[in-house]
C-alpha cells in the first residue's frame, strides 16, 4: 500500500512540475527571448519563448524523451541513483509476475470462474507449487521479449498497473466504509480517505497516459466482472460486497421502526407452513406469486421430538434454501425445534420476521385425511388456527384436489437401499395433506433437493379464466385483497375477478339430500346419549369430549345448513375457474368442536376442481375505501 502511494504521489509532482516549467524572468513576466525570436515560429513552445522550428522541419534533434531514454538521469543529482532504482522496481515486477502471480491464477483456476482455465490450477508438492501456471508466466514473458519492443506495449502494461492500483486502493475504501471486522489494516499511518484518493488518481492519470489504452484496460476489467456476476459461481470470497449487502439491510430494517403503519402501505407478509418446501411445491409456488419483489415470505418448517441431535442437524440443512434459488423463489426458510407441532407454530407465530418485517399472515394446506387422523391431530389443527387468530393473524387455508404433499411420490422414486440410515426422528410438516404428526425423515434434504420438481399448476399461464371470489364476511378486506395481487403478475394479467356476496338462504326442505350427506360426514364424530341414564351420559360425554354432541350439533345447525349451500352455490358458478376465494368460516374456541369445525371446512371446499383458498382476515382493515 505505501509502494503504490508514493508510485501515486510521484506521478503527480513530476506531471505538476513539467506543468509549472514556463521561462520568467525575476518579475514574473515572460522572458525578452520571445521578442527576439524570428518571424516565423512553429508549435506552441512559441509563446513562451521557444522555437523548434528547426526540429519540426528538419527533424534531426537529437535530444528529448523520444531520442534519448537516459533524460531522467541527464536532469537528476545522481544518475547511479536513477538506474538502480529502474533495476530495483524491474525486478520487483518481475518477481511478481513470475511467483506471486501464477499462485493468484491458481486460485482463480480453482474456483471455475472461467471456461477452459482449469488445467492451469492443478498443485504440485507439499506447498501446492503452480507449475503450471508458473510455465504460462514464463511463456507470456518470452513472447513480449521477442517483440523486442517494449516501448510499444508499456502504454498498455502501465495502464493496467495503474488500474491494479485502482482496484486495490478501491477495495481498500469500500472494506473500511463497511465497517466489516475481518477488516484490520495494520499500516499505522493507514486512510480509507487516502485510499479513494489514490484509486481516483490512478485512473485520471491512466487516461492521462494513454487515453486508447485506459479504455482496453477498463473494459477488459469490466468484461471479466460481468462474466462473474452473470455466472453466479458457488464460491464464498467473503468480500466487501456482502458486508455492504449486510450493512444496508440492517439499516433499512431498522429504519422501519419509525415508519408507521398504513392502510395505503399494507402488504400480507406470509408465514407458509410448508415443511420442507420441496415436499408442497404447489404451496410454496402459489404464496410466492402474489409476494414476490412485494412482500415478506417465510416456508416454515416444525421438527418436533425436542433438541436430538439429528432434530438440530436437520434444522440447519441449507439444502431448502438452495432449492428456493433453485426454483427463483424469493423466500426465506425457517425451522424450529420443538416437541410437538403445535408448540412449534406458537414458536413461529410470536418469533418470526424481524422488527415491522414481520408475518401478519399464516399460510397452511387443508388437512385432507382428518377422517382417518387422531382426535389430538385434529385438535392441534384447529387449535392452530385459533392461536393465529388470537395472535392477529389473518389465515389462508389452500385446498387442491389432487393434494399438496409430494413426500410420498419422491419417496417411491428413491432407493432407500443406497442411502445411510438416520434416526427416525418426528419432523412435522404442518399443513397441509398428509400429516399425522409424525413423518420419516429418512429422505435426505440434499436428495429430495436433487430430485426434479414437477411442475405446479401455479408455474402456468391462467388463460383467460377467472378468479371467483366469494365474500361472505367483512374481515377487513383481505378476502378481496389477495384476488388484485394475483392479478397484478403476469401469469394472472388476464384473469377476471367476479365477486360473490352473500344472500338469503333458500328452503331448507330443498337441501334434505345435503343435509344428509353432511350428517353421515360427522356421524363418527358425534357422541348420542340416547337410554342411557344420567351418571352414564356424564361418562360417555367426559371420555369423549372431543365429539360433538347432539346439543352442539342443533346449536350450529343452521351454520352447518349455511357452508351446505355454499358449496352448491360455488359448484354451480365456479366449476371452470381458475381460482375460487372463500370466506372462511369461524368457529368459537371452546364452543365449536373441532370435529364440526373440520366438516365445516370440508363442505365447503369439497369435490371441487380449481384451487380453493379458504381466507379469514383479522379484522385489520387493508383496503383504502375503508379510509373513505
Amino acid at each position: 500500500m505505501l509502494a503504490i502511494f508514493w508510485t501515486t504521489i510521484s506521478y503527480l509532482i513530476i506531471s505538476a512540475t513539467i506543468g509549472s516549467c514556463v521561462l520568467r524572468d525575476a518579475s514574473g513576466d515572460v522572458n525578452d527571448t520571445l521578442s527576439s525570436l524570428s518571424g516565423e515560429c512553429l508549435g506552441l513552445g512559441c509563446s513562451y519563448g521557444w522555437n523548434f522550428s528547426d526540429c519540426i522541419t528538419n527533424k534531426t534533434c537529437p535530444h528529448g524523451l523520444s531520442n534519448n531514454y537516459q533524460t531522467m538521469s541527464m536532469v537528476s543529482a545522481v544518475a547511479p541513483l536513477i538506474t538502480a532504482g529502474i533495476f530495483g522496481a524491474t525486478l520487483s515486477s518481475a518477481l511478481a509476475c513470475l511467483v506471486s502471480a501464477p499462485k493468484v491464477f491458481q486460485c482463480l483456476c480453482k474456483d471455475n470462474l472461467y471456461p477452459g482455465i482449469g488445467f492451469f490450477g492443478k498443485s504440485y508438492g507439499k506447498n501446492n507449487e503452480p507449475l503450471r501456471s508458473y510455465l504460462l508466466a514464463y511463456v507470456i514473458a518470452i513472447c513480449f521479449i521477442l517483440i523486442a519492443e517494449l516501448n510499444t506495449i508499456a502504454p498498455i502494461i502501465s495502464n493496467f498497473f495503474l488500474c491494479s492500483y485502482a482496484l486495490i486502493n478501491f477495495s481498500c475504501f469500500h472494506a473500511s466504509i463497511t465497517n466489516s471486522p475481518g477488516w484490520r489494516p495494520t499500516f499505522r499511518f493507514y486512510s480509507k480517505w487516502l485510499s479513494l484518493l489514490g484509486a481516483v488518481v490512478s485512473v485520471i492519470i491512466m487516461f492521462l497516459l494513454t487515453w486508447w489504452a485506459a479504455l482496453i484496460a477498463i473494459g477488459i476489467v469490466i468484461f471479466l466482472l460481468g462474466y462473474v456476476l452473470y455466472k453466479k459461481p458457488e464460491v464464498n470470497w467473503g468480500s466487501s460486497m456482502q458486508a455492504s449487502s449486510y450493512n444496508m439491510a440492517l439499516s433499512q430494517c431498522v429504519g422501519l421502526n419509525q415508519v408507521e403503519d398504513h392502510i395505503k402501505n399494507y402488504r400480507p407478509q406470509c408465514l407458509v407452513l410448508s415443511g420442507p418446501p420441496c415436499i408442497r411445491p404447489s404451496l410454496v409456488d402459489f404464496i410466492s406469486t402474489f409476494t414476490k419483489n412485494q412482500s415478506l415470505m417465510i416456508c416454515a418448517n416444525i421438527t418436533a421430538g425436542g433438541p436430538s441431535p439429528g432434530a438440530v442437524d436437520s434444522a440447519k440443512s441449507s439444502a431448502h434454501i438452495s432449492w428456493l434459488n433453485k426454483r427463483r423463489i424469493k423466500a426465506f426458510y425457517h425451522n424450529v425445534v420443538a416437541d410437538d407441532l403445535r408448540v412449534g407454530v406458537r414458536m413461529l407465530l410470536q418469533s418470526a420476521g424481524l422488527g415491522r418485517m414481520k408475518p401478519n399472515v399464516l399460510v397452511m394446506g387443508f388437512k385432507k385425511n382428518w377422517r382417518k387422523a387422531q382426535p389430538s391431530d385434529i385438535e392441534n389443527y384447529i387449535g392452530i388456527l385459533h392461536d393465529a387468530f388470537d395472535l392477529q393473524y389473518g389465515v389462508c387455508v389452500l385446498r387442491m384436489k389432487e393434494g399438496l404433499d409430494m413426500s410420498r411420490t419422491m419417496q417411491a422414486h428413491v432407493n432407500l437401499g443406497f442411502e445411510t440410515s438416520t434416526e427416525q426422528g418426528l419432523d412435522t410438516r404442518t399443513s397441509t395433506t398428509t400429516t399425522p404428526a409424525t413423518i420419516d425423515t429418512s429422505l435426505d434434504p440434499e436428495v429430495l433437493m436433487a430430485m426434479s420438481q414437477p411442475t405446479s399448476v401455479f408455474q402456468t399461464r391462467q388463460g383467460k379464466k377467472t378468479i371467483d371470489v366469494y365474500w361472505l364476511s367483512d374481515d377487513g378486506g383481505l378476502t378481496l385483497l389477495v384476488p388484485y395481487l394475483l392479478t397484478r403478475k403476469k401469469r394472472w394479467g388476464k384473469c377476471k375477478v367476479r365477486v360473490f356476496v352473500g344472500g338469503e338462504a333458500q328452503q331448507i326442505d330443498e337441501q334434505k339430500q345435503d343435509i344428509k350427506r353432511f350428517e353421515d360426514l360427522i356421524a363418527p364424530y358425534r357422541v348420542s346419549t340416547v337410554q342411557k341414564d344420567g351418571q352414564e351420559a356424564d361418562e360417555t360425554t367426559k371420555e369423549f369430549s372431543w365429539m360433538v354432541s347432539d346439543e352442539e350439533f342443533e346449536t350450529f345447525k343452521a351454520k352447518s345448513l349455511r357452508q351446505i349451500r355454499l358449496n352448491e352455490v360455488i359448484q354451480d358458478y365456479s366449476r371452470d375457474a381458475a381460482l375460487i376465494i372463500v370466506t372462511m368460516p369461524v368457529g368459537r374456541r371452546g364452543a365449536c368442536p373441532s370435529p364440526l369445525y373440520m366438516a365445516w371446512l370440508e363442505i365447503v371446499s369439497r369435490d371441487l376442481r380449481p384451487p380453493v383458498l379458504l381466507v379469514r382476515g383479522n379484522q385489520e382493515n387493508v383496503l383504502t375505501l375503508y379510509c373513505q
